[in-house]
Order: C-alpha cells, then structure tokens, then sequence
C-alpha cells in the first residue's frame, strides 16, 4: 500500500521516517505531503512540530486532532510547487485535501508557505 500522502512507496519508507525523525524533510514538498499523512494519522504532536514556532497554534492542537479523526481523509493532491526545494530557504505548496465527512466529499484548498531554518523545513501557513 502506498503511503497516505500519495507517493509510490510504504507509509514506513516514507512519512513516518519523517514523524519518527529518523530523517528531515529535504524539501517543503515532502514537508507539506508528511503534513497531510500526519491529519490522516491525527499525529497532533506532529503537526504542532513541524508548524513554525511563529504561526503555532499550540491552543488548537487538541481540535485539530479532534477534527482530524472526525473525517475520512480520500487523498492529497499536489497541484504546484514555488521554490521550496532542498538548497532554498522558502517557498509554496498549492495542494487539495479530499476529506469525506457528514455524508459528503470536501476538499480543503491551499497555497502553504513554508520557510526553512536550521536546516529545518516549518509550515507557515496560507501564503500571501
């Protein structure tokens, strides 16, 4: 089985060497798809790590894991890429999120910024 967040490969050769951070995510990519497979497992204390410490939302973790679970995740869609990649510092996401929940499929759109530091890469959030 593929890993949740769409790519070719198992969950264990995949996302979850990055929750269980054997290894960085190398570009903002790979950060948003270990992101999206961090909702499908409601992995809060995930999502709350790799959300940069200026954007965190430490008081919502609780309902975001919350409504995390509530929903059937169907699958993540990467549309396009800005910058982001391995030796850059910045860059954009533009993703669907496909989710079924109260009987019906909804999609989350979003164009994400993310910013590396310290060699790490952050979710910042919408980008402007």
């Amino acid at each position: 089985m593929n890993c949740y967040c769409g790519q070719e490969k198992t969950y264990a050769n995949c996302c979850e060497i990055i929750h269980k951070n054997r290894e960085k995510a190398l570009t903002a990519e790979q950060l948003m798809r270990s992101r999206y497979s961090a909702f499908v497992l409601a992995n809060g204390d995930y999502l709350m790590q790799s959300h940069h410490k200026s954007t965190r939302p430490l008081k919502e973790k609780k309902a975001l894991v919350k409504w995390a679970k509530s929903v059937n995740w169907i699958k993540l869609d990467i549309q396009d890429t800005t910058q982001g990649l391995q030796h850059q510092n910045a860059g954009t996401v533009t993703f669907n999120a496909y989710f079924f929940e109260n009987g019906k499929v909804d999609c989350i759109h979003e164009k994400s910024a993310f910013i590396k530091e310290d060699n790490l890469w952050y979710y910042l959030g919408l980008s402007k």
